[in-house]
């Protein structure tokens, strides 16, 4: 039996070290270099910087370049250049973006046309989804109206009623809904 099992085997397969493994161990620990079967400490050699994750890039080709740091803005930059494909995803999801904002739905069909001629499976599944229901895309694309300040109040609605479930009847929904600002 090999007394220390950290020290570095012999001829004859036992430590050098004889006696105490923890006399050892300590020798070792304090890299003094007196104890000549310690093995030095292997550092992980550096290599090519690993690609980002998928987690920590997700949210950058969808983000307006204005509202990115500096450092955000190189690493997409760099994620750019090696997929070409994303850029091309982040360039379709920037034009639909401007779509929005300058309410521009005529251009709502050179913007599919665009998508089906991209090589974007995903982006051809929500192009034809546009296409079914055609006219209330563009409508809402162009008109300046919104049904915000309904969907909020629903969503206010929604959340009393959440609050008094199994404790209140419907009088009570009534006056809280009716009361509250």
């Amino acid at each position: 039996m090999c007394a220390g099992r950290r020290a570095a085997p012999t001829a004859d397969g036992c430590s050098a070290s004889s006696g105490n493994a923890a006399t050892g161990a300590a020798a070792a620990a304090s890299g003094d270099g007196s104890n000549p079967s310690a093995r030095p400490k292997l550092r992980r050699p550096r290599g090519p910087k690993r690609p980002p994750s998928g987690r920590s890039s997700a949210g950058s080709p969808a983000t307006h370049p204005d509202n990115l740091s500096s450092g955000q803005a190189l690493r997409l930059k760099r994620i750019l250049a090696g997929c070409p494909e994303l850029a091309d995803l982040r360039r379709h999801i920037s034009d639909f973006a401007k779509m929005m904002k300058n309410l521009e739905g005529h251009l709502l069909p050179r913007w599919i046309k665009a998508v089906e001629g991209s090589e974007l499976p995903p982006l051809h599944s929500f192009a034809r989804n546009l296409y079914k229901d055609f006219d209330a895309v563009t409508a809402g694309l162009t008109l300046p109206y919104s049904s915000g300040m309904v969907e909020g109040h629903v969503n206010r609605v929604k959340f009393l009623k959440r609050q008094g479930y199994g404790r209140a009847g419907f009088e009570l929904l009534r006056r809280r809904v009716l009361l509250t600002p």
